[in-house]
């Protein structure tokens, strides 16, 4: 027992000195790479609209996804992000959309007092594809730090819906041609620890080639929102 205890005071000495070294080692040599994972939720503002168009409710996105960093300097704090993530993108507002045969989509601004409906939104999901500079005040053993990422996103639009209650009936339609597949725009987000204020203008139309009241629907989006990172 005596032998013990008078080992004790060594083994404890080369615990205490691995472990200051595995600290030493950890902030001089590491490979650390910031905030990988992000998700969001932003309010969707509709841009440009024609005459006559309103936005009504809660028009929201909903944004997922990973972003490889690729930091640039030897501290780590600047680098490129190049990731691939997922959109969900909800505009409630006033203008209707109908078909008529087959493939023809017309679209009008609906007057609420003559006809009122209860529902009117039109739908897209989105696999976006962002690229980012970014800016942080982190090291390897800093958790909580501020943070500027600007950058670049590139949409594909997979699928669409439309959906409309009211006066006119029931309108339901999916995968309409009419919307860009192709959208994009800059993005910039920025914030401290958790709460990261999130912005995206895009930089085309949201449709193509549409008219509504012989008017060119050149709506645009401008986002707004919280972006959340993860490791």
């Amino acid at each position: 027992m005596k032998r013990l205890f008078s080992c004790l005071p060594i083994f404890l000495f080369a615990m205490t000195s691995l472990g200051q070294s595995l600290v030493d080692s950890l902030v001089v040599d590491s490979k650390y790479r910031e905030d990988q994972f992000y998700a969001g939720i932003t309010y969707n503002w509709l841009v440009k609209e024609p005459a006559g168009l309103s936005q009504s409710g809660f028009s929201y996105g909903l944004h997922l996804g990973f972003i490889r960093d690729m930091p640039i300097n030897k501290r780590r704090n600047v680098a490129f992000g190049l990731g691939l993530g997922f959109a969900l993108n909800n505009y409630n507002q006033n203008m209707a959309i109908t078909k008529s045969g087959d493939r023809d989509f017309g679209y009008s601004i609906i007057d609420e007092s003559e006809q009122p409906y209860s529902k009117n939104r039109f739908t897209t999901y989105v696999l976006e594809m962002p690229f980012e500079i970014r800016w942080r005040t982190s090291t390897a053993v800093t958790y909580d730090f501020w943070r500027i990422y600007t950058g670049f996103k590139l949409g594909y639009v997979f699928y669409d819906t439309s959906m409309y209650d009211g006066s006119l009936g029931t309108l339901r339609y999916r995968n309409n041609d009419d919307f860009n597949t192709f959208q994009y725009g800059v993005t910039l987000s920025a914030g401290y620890d958790d709460f990261n204020l999130h912005l995206y203008y895009a930089l085309n139309s949201i449709f193509n080639d549409v008219q509504v009241a012989n008017e060119a629907l050149d709506m645009t989006t401008f986002k707004i929102g919280l972006m959340f990172f993860f490791l």
